[in-house]
């Protein structure tokens, strides 16, 4: 097989159109980061102007008490609701990356795979050598990506475990 400059821009076009993917999703998780954050913004402030007003009318230290005590699980329960909001769209945006990253990786290995093997099948007499340490390095290449990728999921999920251990640990908290 053969081969032929088409095929090489047929490729990189593809790797192209993958890149807009990827911008765009990037820029969609990043409108969701800025709607989240002003909508906490937004409750953060809201409530902090209501407690300084329910701090003007305390008259007793067992009253300031009470407001402290009153305050805090809400906050965590707030915080525990960010975190998972935060963890959502982070997740969501890093899963669509790797599998739009896996799938055009995974292509051009193949074609730079096909291509390097096309051009050494016609290399010259005298360079088998040369050869065996190319096709060496190209098993080795794709070994450290597939590596890579394996390691990245594995650290992914450590990250959801982490998360969902702490979501549970706030909800007990309760």
């Amino acid at each position: 097989m053969n081969y032929s400059n088409d095929q090489l821009i047929a490729t990189q076009k593809s790797s192209v159109e993958a890149l807009a993917g990827l911008s765009e999703k990037a820029f969609a998780s990043f409108e969701k980061l800025v709607e989240l954050n002003m909508a906490a913004s937004k409750a953060l402030l809201g409530e902090s102007i209501s407690h300084l007003q329910a701090l003007s009318e305390i008259k007793d230290p067992k009253e300031l008490l009470s407001l402290q005590s009153e305050l805090v699980k809400p906050m965590a329960e707030k915080a525990a609701s960010y975190s998972r909001h935060l963890y959502e769209i982070l997740s969501g945006a890093s899963a669509e990356f790797t599998k739009t990253l896996e799938s055009t990786s995974a292509e051009s290995q193949k074609t730079v795979t096909e291509l390097l093997e096309t051009s050494l099948k016609n290399a010259p007499a005298g360079s088998e050598a040369a050869v065996a340490v190319i096709k060496s390095a190209i098993t080795a290449g794709n070994t450290a990506v597939e590596t890579a990728q394996k390691s990245a999921k594995q650290a992914a999920q450590l990250v959801e475990s982490n998360i969902t251990a702490l979501s549970s640990a706030a909800t007990k908290a309760e």
